[in-house]
């Protein structure tokens, strides 16, 4: 989301969302979780009700109603509620109504994950599946594919997935799969990784080093990250032999780069002159 009033309103249906699922056991939110992303696939597929959902011309009052009596007896009143408080809220596109949905749905996901204890697994494993992605170049244009059909392409995430991760894992990818944002899927899944740790309250490391770190190596890069960055950090280690030694952090867009073949870089431009 591009525009200041769409990301100010996603920010408060996120609240709404929290707020909403604050007294929800387990199953709650689950369904929660569930409606929510249904929700946003109807908007997907219903051009002309996203539009109507977002129309600013319309009395905030207007669209709600509009959304109340859509959901009626269809959705439990915790998803009802959170729908009708998201179509009030001003967006600078009809897509940014139905992606916000989306997203917030990820959102009552991951608290689901947070309060089984399962969330630090839930985010390694989507950080897992962006590499495997990544790496093998058969799959990830398969994927990433704007003009592919996103029944298909579910499919195939669900014979990858399916009985090998964390079953929120497999809904989390399913639902990017049916609906990218119109991005790609690598950055999709990338983006999942980040919300997940955004839930945690922590800042995300990608960390490439020559050889696999051990435990008590990634603890202490954990410990000096958090107290360079003033947060807490969650590191995710990938091997890469082109690093030669040393490794290479990033975190957002900012990289500390203390590799050996980085350095050589250097030095090969220094000498070009």
């Amino acid at each position: 989301m591009q525009h200041i009033a769409s990301r100010e309103s996603l920010e408060a249906v996120k609240q709404k969302v929290l707020e909403v699922a604050g007294p929800l056991d387990h199953a709650g939110l689950a369904r929660l979780g569930t409606e929510l992303d249904a929700a946003s696939d109807l908007l997907r597929k219903q051009v002309a009700l996203r539009r109507t959902l977002s129309e600013g011309t319309l009395a905030p009052d207007t669209r709600s109603g509009i959304a109340a009596q859509l959901l009626a007896g269809k959705v439990s009143e915790e998803t009802s509620s959170a729908v009708q408080f998201a179509v009030r809220q001003p967006w600078s596109s009809a897509r940014d109504l139905q992606e916000a949905l989306r997203r917030v749905s990820r959102t009552a996901m991951f608290l689901q994950a947070e309060r089984t204890g399962e969330l630090d697994d839930v985010e390694d494993q989507l950080f897992r599946f962006a590499r495997i992605v990544e790496a093998t170049p058969d799959l990830s244009v398969i994927l990433d594919d704007p003009t592919a059909d996103p029944d298909l392409r579910s499919r195939l995430v669900d014979e990858l997935l399916r009985g090998r991760a964390n079953p929120l894992v497999v809904d989390l990818v399913d639902a990017l799969a049916r609906d990218t944002g119109g991005r790609s899927f690598s950055h999709g899944v990338r983006e999942l990784v980040d919300q997940a740790a955004e839930r945690s309250d922590k800042l995300v490391a990608i960390v490439k080093s020559a050889v696999a770190l051990s435990a008590e190596q990634t603890s202490r890069l954990t410990a000096s990250l958090g107290r360079i960055y003033g947060r807490q950090v969650s590191v995710h280690v990938e091997v890469d032999p082109a690093v030669i030694g040393g490794m290479r952090v990033q975190i957002g867009d900012e990289v500390i780069d203390g590799s050996v073949s980085a350095k050589l870089d250097l030095l090969r431009r220094r000498l070009a002159g």
